[in-house]
């Protein structure tokens, strides 16, 4: 009995990395689609003042998935023991992400950090098309202005963003594990 148990956790160890990988590619596919057919939506027939909003409401949203992501695995959980003992709401999620710190980070850095750098770069050319087209040109300084400025944006952000969840990160793991909260169910 013993034996047959060993190798099952064995069979288990072995399939997670896989398991992880395929969940990931799965998840990657499915939000890509979804935020970048939210930003196709949102910008049909909208102007400049929109498309900038949207533009900026990726960068951002990149940037504090980042936070989250780099807060995680920085953190320290026994805070979060204590605060779950005196039953701090949020507290238990913060431990969960903690617990799942490699996951949490994967998703938040690589699957929602990543989408949010293309779908904010599409949305760029976008910006650029309608500028050219509204300034009756097709220079290349447009599309190389846009995307630099989208890219400056984005890595300084995140790296400001580290430097925070970094210095920060018991504070901001506690933010996302209230967040989480308002989803938990008694």
């Amino acid at each position: 009995m013993k034996q047959s148990q060993t190798k099952k956790a064995e069979k288990k160890k072995n399939a997670g990395p896989y398991q992880w990988a395929l969940t990931v590619f799965c998840m990657a596919v499915g939000l890509s689609a979804v935020l970048s057919l939210a930003s196709e939506t949102m910008m049909e027939g909208t102007g400049m003042a929109v498309a900038l909003l949207i533009l900026t409401l990726f960068i951002g949203l990149g940037i504090v998935f980042d936070v989250i992501g780099v807060a995680v695995t920085a953190a320290d959980a026994r805070p979060f023991h204590s605060m779950a003992a005196h039953k701090e709401k949020g507290a238990k999620e913060a431990l969960s992400l903690l617990k799942n710190a490699s996951h949490v980070s994967s998703v938040c850095n690589d699957v929602v950090g990543d989408i949010c750098g293309i779908v904010s770069g599409s949305t760029g050319a976008v910006i650029v098309a309608q500028l050219q087209r509204s300034l009756d040109t097709r220079s290349v300084l447009i599309s190389a202005g846009i995307t630099a400025l989208v890219s400056g944006l984005t890595i300084g952000g995140k790296a400001l963003g580290k430097t925070f969840a970094i210095k920060q990160s018991t504070k901001v793991v506690y933010w996302a594990g209230c967040f989480l909260h308002l989803f938990h169910r008694s």
